[in-house]
């Protein structure tokens, strides 16, 4: 109990808030817009989906998807705990209780359109709005997302990326089967468009730029850099091949919105200057992601 107590203490509001928004999402857009659409997407929510349209003829409506979501999600839990420990689990855990109750209580609504396009792209915005932002507060939504983590604990030599590729393909195969391909390839748009949004979301203010510098005038070029750009640079020791030459290469990691500056003092400088711009993935530090773990 002392370490369920310290974990939700450690849980702070505006955590609790964002897993609250991004589940919301979800929420909506499960019930809202794949459901209705019969678009299978993958994970638990898509697997949900077939069973309520497998289960009409039995049950008036199908299994809800609330009911689904909580028997796939229960085991899928319990072998997380097994397999990583309970603190590894919690924020998830929030998030799936969430979107339980959301979908129980949220009411039954027409499709709102019926053009499969328009549906599939904006089911891949809502997910992949939904899931970035949960993601940043260090959960998930659980389902494959969560299995696929315990499964890698225990067999690491394959990667995580290639599980959630196996099940989630395995949902959709399903969900081929059970509806028609042409809602398969529509949910695969959705399913594109939601990881590329996730990403945006989550690489957020991590991405940066890195200029290497290569100029006999590198002092003057890095003082004029961090002291109107407030840029650190950093000077590396080099040596030309061809001239046997030692030299100096400025590394300076900066926004995109630098570029042009940087570009100007240099040109100022040493039209001649030899100039490489690549993109940085994450930038942590000062001046960028600062408080990071």
């Amino acid at each position: 109990m002392n370490v369920i107590r310290r974990q939700f203490t450690k849980l702070r509001m505006r955590d609790f808030l964002i897993i609250l928004l991004g589940t919301t999402l979800i929420s909506i857009d499960v019930k809202y817009v794949l459901d209705p659409a019969g678009l299978v997407t993958g994970g638990v929510s898509g697997l949900a989906i077939v069973i309520k349209f497998l289960t009409g003829r039995i049950v008036d409506g199908g299994i809800p998807l609330w009911v689904s979501n909580v028997l796939l999600n229960v085991p899928i839990f319990l072998f997380a705990i097994y397999a990583e420990g309970f603190r590894s689990i919690i924020r998830t855990g929030i998030s799936f209780v969430i979107m339980s109750i959301e979908l129980a209580v949220m009411p039954d609504l027409p499709l709102l359109t019926d053009d499969l396009l328009l549906t599939s792209v904006y089911g891949g915005i809502l997910f992949g709005l939904g899931t970035g932002i949960i993601l940043t507060a260090r959960s998930t939504s659980g389902g494959t997302d969560l299995l696929s983590k315990a499964i890698h604990s225990k067999l690491r030599f394959i990667s995580m990326g290639r599980l959630i590729q196996i099940l989630d393909g395995a949902v959709v195969i399903v969900g081929a089967v059970t509806f028609s391909v042409e809602h398969t390839l529509f949910a695969i748009i959705s399913v594109y468009i939601s990881g590329k949004l996730t990403d945006v979301i989550v690489d957020a203010g991590k991405r940066a730029k890195m200029c290497l510098i290569i100029s006999e005038q590198n002092e003057e070029i890095a003082q004029t850099i961090m002291k109107e750009l407030d840029r650190g640079v950093t000077g590396l020791k080099g040596k030309g091949m061809y001239t046997g030459n030692s030299k100096v290469i400025l590394l300076c990691i900066c926004s995109k919105h630098d570029i042009p500056d940087i570009k100007d003092i240099v040109r100022s400088y040493d039209k001649r200057a030899f100039f490489i711009i690549n993109n940085v993935s994450e930038a942590m530090g000062e001046g960028f992601v600062e408080h990071w773990k």
